[in-house]
Parts: structure tokens; C-alpha cells; sequence
């Protein structure tokens, strides 16, 4: 049986999105048990040019719900990226989760060759479905998700491999 393009996005969107979650949810009570604010683990970045733990979640809940809505064909929810809290951040995922969770696979099996088209300030990179969710979103999404939780660790909250993998 082959493996099919729901099968290979929407069940990994909803898992991810769920561990990062959870790492965040260490990370608030990483800040309660430490007694400081939350705040300074949701702006902390890796580097000075990086993005802060803020933009990373942003960017990752964004890989999600925009892979799916171009491969099933409908317009892309747009949110605003105004989360500044912990609280925000985790609002932001669940309401991911839910979008992602409307999809079903008929809307999304059969996107192989479908034409995707993304546009960045400075270029145009055209795939197929199947170029695109293997080669942009699933990395894109790891990679921000990879990056929350580096910050997290960096900032002593104790997470470990299997809060990055889940249950």
C-alpha cells in the first residue's frame, strides 16, 4: 500500500503542532517553577539574527495550514501574528490544529502533480503537490518546530527527544 499525500500531511501536521505544544507548555511551567515571566522565554531567539520563539511557532502553525489549503485547493486562513504570550502561542496552535483537522483525504489525495506556486519577497519557486510537501513544507515545519525547542532547551526548560517526537 502506498503511502498517501494526507496520510504524509495532515496526521504529521496535527502530531507536530500537538509535541510543540506540549514543549510549550513545559516551557510556562519551567517560568512559574523558576518565578520569572514567561515572556522572556517567548522572545528569546538562538542567535541575534534569528527569529524569537514567537515568530518560530508563527512560521510553523503558517507551514501547516497554508500546505494543506494549497493541496486541497482553498484559500489559505490568514492570522494576524499578534501572539506576545505563552497563552497566546498556545491559542494559536489549537486553533491550527483545528484547521488542519477539517480536511479530509479526498480533498488532499490526488495532489501530486498539482501546481503550487509560492511567492517570496524576492523569488517565485514552483512545484508539484508532492514536490512541494516533501521538499518546503514537511522541512519547513521541522525546522521550526526543531528550533522552538532549541530555544526551550537553551533556556534550560528540560524537554528531551521524545517531548520533540511525542508519545
Amino acid at each position: 500500500m502506498s503511502l498517501s499525500m494526507y496520510q504524509a500531511s495532515v496526521p504529521v501536521f496535527i502530531r507536530m503542532l500537538g509535541n510543540v505544544r506540549a514543549i510549550l507548555e513545559k516551557g510556562a511551567a519551567h517560568a512559574t517553577a523558576k518565578k520569572f515571566d514567561a515572556a522572556v522565554l517567548v522572545q528569546s531567539r538562538l542567535a541575534p539574527d534569528m527569529f524569537a520563539l514567537t515568530r518560530q511557532v508563527q512560521i510553523a502553525t503558517d507551514a501547516a495550514k497554508g500546505c494543506v489549503s494549497r493541496l486541497a485547493g482553498v484559500e489559505i486562513p490568514k492570522y494576524e501574528d499578534t501572539e506576545v504570550t505563552m497563552a497566546d502561542l498556545l491559542a494559536r496552535i489549537d486553533k491550527t490544529i483545528a484547521y488542519v483537522k477539517t480536511f479530509k483525504p479526498e480533498q488532499i489525495d490526488g495532489s501530486e502533480e498539482k501546481a503550487i506556486t509560492i511567492k517570496t519577497p524576492t523569488r517565485e519557486m514552483n512545484f508539484n503537490g508532492q514536490q512541494f510537501l516533501l521538499n518546503l513544507a514537511l522541512p519547513n515545519l521541522f525546522f521550526h518546530i526543531t528550533t522552538t525547542y532549541n530555544i526551550l532547551r537553551h533556556n534550560g526548560v528540560e524537554v528531551g527527544k521524545m517531548d520533540y517526537l511525542g508519545a
